[in-house]
Protein backbone atom coordinates (compact mmCIF):
# COMPACT_ATOMS: atom_id res chain seq x y z
CA UNK A 1 0.00 0.00 0.00
CA UNK A 2 1.28 3.27 -1.03
CA UNK A 3 2.44 5.73 1.79
CA UNK A 4 0.08 8.80 2.28
CA UNK A 5 1.99 11.91 1.03
CA UNK A 6 2.91 14.54 4.06
CA UNK A 7 2.08 18.06 4.06
CA UNK A 8 5.40 19.10 3.54
CA UNK A 9 6.01 16.91 0.39
CA UNK A 10 8.52 18.30 -2.13
CA UNK A 11 6.87 16.75 -4.72
CA UNK A 12 6.54 18.66 -7.90
CA UNK A 13 3.46 19.86 -9.85
CA UNK A 14 3.62 21.11 -13.75
CA UNK A 15 2.45 24.74 -14.39
CA UNK A 16 2.44 27.42 -16.53
CA UNK A 17 4.66 30.13 -17.14
CA UNK A 18 5.45 33.43 -19.46
CA UNK A 19 8.54 34.44 -19.76
CA UNK A 20 10.11 36.72 -21.99
CA UNK A 21 11.53 34.74 -24.78
CA UNK A 22 14.65 36.58 -25.28
CA UNK A 23 15.67 35.38 -21.56
CA UNK A 24 13.66 31.78 -22.15
CA UNK A 25 16.18 31.58 -25.38
CA UNK A 26 19.25 32.63 -23.41
CA UNK A 27 18.66 30.33 -20.82
CA UNK A 28 18.48 27.23 -23.01
CA UNK A 29 21.45 27.71 -24.51
CA UNK A 30 22.96 28.89 -21.63
CA UNK A 31 21.93 24.81 -20.20
CA UNK A 32 20.13 26.22 -17.41
CA UNK A 33 17.15 24.25 -16.33
CA UNK A 34 14.66 26.39 -16.02
CA UNK A 35 12.70 24.62 -13.20
CA UNK A 36 15.95 24.34 -10.49
CA UNK A 37 15.94 28.39 -11.11
CA UNK A 38 12.29 29.33 -10.76
CA UNK A 39 12.47 27.11 -7.69
CA UNK A 40 15.45 29.00 -6.76
CA UNK A 41 14.12 32.62 -7.12
CA UNK A 42 10.67 31.53 -5.46
CA UNK A 43 12.64 30.45 -2.28
CA UNK A 44 14.51 33.98 -2.25
CA UNK A 45 11.58 35.51 -2.74
CA UNK A 46 9.33 33.91 -0.33
CA UNK A 47 12.38 34.40 2.43
CA UNK A 48 12.30 38.53 1.35
CA UNK A 49 8.83 38.24 2.53
CA UNK A 50 8.92 36.11 5.27
CA UNK A 51 11.65 38.24 6.61
CA UNK A 52 9.43 41.53 5.88
CA UNK A 53 6.31 40.08 7.31
CA UNK A 54 8.50 39.15 10.66
CA UNK A 55 10.16 42.91 11.02
CA UNK A 56 6.45 44.10 10.78
CA UNK A 57 4.83 41.57 13.12
CA UNK A 58 7.57 42.30 15.47
CA UNK A 59 8.72 46.25 15.00
CA UNK A 60 6.93 47.51 18.18
CA UNK A 61 9.29 44.70 20.59
CA UNK A 62 12.30 45.89 18.30
CA UNK A 63 11.85 49.68 18.70
CA UNK A 64 10.89 49.01 22.29
CA UNK A 65 14.19 47.10 22.65
CA UNK A 66 16.22 49.87 20.59
CA UNK A 67 14.24 52.19 23.20
CA UNK A 68 15.78 50.51 26.22
CA UNK A 69 19.34 49.65 24.72
CA UNK A 70 19.86 53.61 24.05
CA UNK A 71 19.04 54.07 27.53
CA UNK A 72 20.45 51.19 29.82
CA UNK A 73 22.84 49.94 27.54
CA UNK A 74 23.35 46.27 27.09
CA UNK A 75 24.00 43.65 29.79
CA UNK A 76 27.33 43.31 27.98
CA UNK A 77 28.81 46.76 28.19
CA UNK A 78 30.59 46.27 31.32
CA UNK A 79 32.44 43.43 30.01
CA UNK A 80 33.19 43.97 26.51
CA UNK A 81 37.18 44.51 25.59
CA UNK A 82 36.91 46.27 22.08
Amino acid sequence: MPRPKSRTSTSKRATNVSVRSDLLVAAREAGINLSAALERALADELAKVKRKKWRHDNRDAIAAYNDFVEKHGTFSDDFRTF
